[in-house]
């Protein structure tokens, strides 16, 4: 066995700073009312002065759908969730892997057994002591198929959880899975609110973060409150943070510039040089892990056929999205995910012909084109992209029908089936992020992860994109893995299961008052060094 330390743990995600933007740090958000403790606007400045600040409000664009971090497959509610839960390992700000309720951690040669030191003088918030009983509870509980959490596409691979001694616990797989690493940053649940809540978890959430929960009113906001008793002492000062969800993007930049809220995210593109220098707010910016896509439906006709997929990516003006849609702010998606996750391959773009698109469409039969639909959330932002679609596929003679839904409705139709027939999904404009291209590959085009199982959506299969996938998760050499990254990268592209729109840059905007709180290069919300100044 080697001892192995999290900074050459990270290095599988070989995030690069430089080779996007360079700038400082978003995916999804919503927000609202604060309803909290903060005093009045100072005159002038539009300031709460730091000492009667109390609370601290996030407004952002989208409902959230589950605070069980097991169970979670949107960027939104995780992120509120790192608040209140910590795994064996965790991310910072800027994605790199850190001790979190281990210390240390040892594997062996073939990374199928890792042994983790755990940190001591834990206790979850309803007081149930940390310990590595706690682990294999929840360990076992993700490995568990039956339990059908979104976790066991990862977990799977644990053969057993062993609890060495009280404070030490070891895991071993059934194969080989180069990705294993960054998976055990997966949030630990207490088990005696596992036990109290059952499936409820998923509104009672009970971890060992720096937050923790106070309550949850749907569609209006979530509350979490300062947890004095944290192993971190000191790191995180705000005494309350609620996150409000505020679809429209004109009324989350009011409440910035009014000081209702203290961090708005997103930030709209179009609203940016409004906020640039407007009194008492910041304007941020991050690289991004973030790639926005419509996902199609391969099961369905016309889009079983890849001239029809293909026709659909070159009928779409790429720049014209990032100019209209983004506002100028992220850059063309020239792969399957972005240039900041290790193992990138460029394959280029889908260049805008008109010309190209009517020929293939007439190729397959679809000279006078077709009627379909595209589905996404309700907030401004997705609104915008899916009427872009519209337009640009009514030049090729595509009809294409709008439908909003909110989160967790949209959520429960793609994800809530019984089965990849029942799947009533034509298009779906989404984004997805990523840390590793293990998530960024094998969640996304592995056959094994349709619907319901995963986020294939597009229920792509192609044999040696699965065999290439396979192979790359059971080998620890880089270059190997590089090799058979590109196979699928290569591959999925020339097939087009997606309209590959953009990589996103990330906006938001805070208080000038506000430190320590970031959104992270994969769209969550940094919260554990949050204070006033």
């Amino acid at each position: 066995m080697k001892k192995v330390s999290y900074l050459r743990a990270a290095s599988v995600f070989l995030f690069s700073v430089a080779l996007l933007f360079g700038c400082s740090s978003g995916n999804s958000g919503t927000g609202g009312n604060t309803g909290g403790t903060s005093a009045p606007p100072a005159a002038n400045s539009g300031e709460t002065p730091a000492k009667q600040k109390e609370q601290l409000v996030v407004a952002v664009n989208e409902n959230f759908i589950t605070m069980d971090p097991q169970n979670t497959g949107d960027a939104l509610s995780s992120g509120v969730q790192t608040s209140m839960f910590e795994g064996l390992l965790i991310y910072d700000k800027d994605l790199k892997l850190m001790p979190g309720l281990s210390t240390e951690y040892s594997a062996n040669a073939d990374a199928t057994e890792y042994t983790f030191k755990l940190r001591q003088n834990v206790k979850f918030h309803d007081g149930t002591p940390f310990n590595a009983q706690a682990v294999k509870i929840n360990f076992d509980r993700m490995s568990n198929k039956d339990n059908n959490l979104r976790a066991y596409r990862n977990y799977k691979y644990i053969k057993s959880t062993d609890v060495v001694d009280d404070y030490t616990v070891k895991v071993t797989l059934n194969q080989p899975f180069s990705a294993m690493i960054n998976k055990f940053t997966t949030g630990i649940i207490s088990p005696q609110a596992l036990e109290k809540y059952g499936k409820d978890i998923a509104k009672n959430p009970v971890g060992t973060g720096p937050y923790k929960f106070v309550e949850w009113v749907q569609g209006d906001h979530l509350t979490v409150e300062l947890n004095a008793d944290h192993w971190d002492k000191g790191a995180a000062k705000v005494q309350k943070i609620t996150y409000k969800p505020v679809p429209e993007n004109g009324s989350r930049v009011a409440m910035l510039k009014t000081g209702e809220a203290d961090v708005i995210y997103p930030l709209p593109e179009q609203q940016v040089e409004t906020l640039n220098g407007a009194d008492g707010v910041k304007v941020e910016r991050t690289p991004s892990t973030i790639t926005r896509y419509v996902s199609i439906n391969m099961l369905k006709k016309p889009f079983d056929d890849p001239r029809v997929r293909q026709a659909i990516n070159y009928a779409v003006d790429k720049d014209a999205f990032i100019k209209v849609v983004k506002a100028g702010y992220g850059s063309k998606l020239e792969s399957v995910m972005s240039p900041t996750i290790a193992h990138y391959a460029k394959q280029g773009v889908y260049e805008y012909n008109i010309e190209k698109a009517k020929e293939l469409l007439k190729e397959a039969g679809y000279e006078n084109g077709f009627t379909t639909d595209i589905w996404g959330n309700t907030n401004s932002d997705t609104m915008k992209g899916m009427q872009f679609i519209q337009q640009q596929l009514q030049k090729v003679g595509i009809t294409v029908e709008v439908k909003s839904m909110e989160e967790a409705t949209l959520s429960d139709e793609i994800y809530g089936i019984k089965s990849p027939e029942e799947a009533k999904m034509n298009m779906w404009y989404v984004s997805w992020s990523s840390a590793d291209p293990d998530n960024a590959m094998r969640s996304l085009f592995s056959s094994e992860n349709f619907p319901p199982a995963g986020a294939n959506t597009a229920f792509y299969k192609n044999d040696l994109v699965d065999k290439s996938i396979k192979e790359a998760t059971q080998s620890s050499d880089q270059a190997k893995q590089k090799e058979l990254y590109g196979i699928v990268q290569e591959n999925v592209f020339k097939e087009a299961p997606w309209i590959f729109l953009a990589v996103d840059e990330i906006l938001y905007g805070k208080r000038s008052n506000v430190e320590g709180v970031y959104i992270t290069p994969s769209g969550g919300i940094y919260v554990r060094e949050a204070e006033f100044k």
